[in-house]
């Protein structure tokens, strides 16, 4: 466990990961809008051998347009992301707490979207083993 997020190692193959990443997330009513494929770009970039591993920024436009209500540089913390990665043969997927990246943020009007986004991020979490 990681304190600003959620993680776990998967018993499946880390392309079966991003695969079931994008049907579960829609379930919960986020859409992907990032990946960034931090091995290729770390091989193109610098030369460099890294392990598979998935940066995936994710976001609910109706939780994120009342985020955005009630604090409008709130873009700064936006959008959640969600990695995947392999290490030691083995496939883990983490999720970014919401809680955690907005504790920094000094909003009481943020605390129930930010609990509703994180407990749906959980489900989706959860739902992929």
């Amino acid at each position: 466990m990681i304190k600003y997020g959620f993680l776990k190692r998967i018993n499946c193959d880390y392309e079966s990961v991003l695969e079931k990443l994008s049907p579960a997330l829609k379930n919960e009513g986020f859409g992907i809008l990032t990946q960034i494929d931090v091995r290729n770009t770390l091989k193109n970039k610098l030369d460099v051998d890294f392990p598979k591993y998935m940066i995936v920024g994710v976001c609910n436009p109706s939780l994120a347009y009342r985020a955005l209500q009630s604090e409008i540089n709130i873009g700064l913390m936006l959008p959640c992301n969600i990695i995947i990665y392999e290490k030691d043969g083995d496939t883990y997927i983490a999720l970014a707490k919401p809680s955690a990246a907005m504790a920094a943020v000094d909003n009481p009007a943020l605390e129930k979207i930010v609990a509703e986004a994180e407990s749906r991020l959980v489900k989706v979490f959860d739902s992929i083993s």
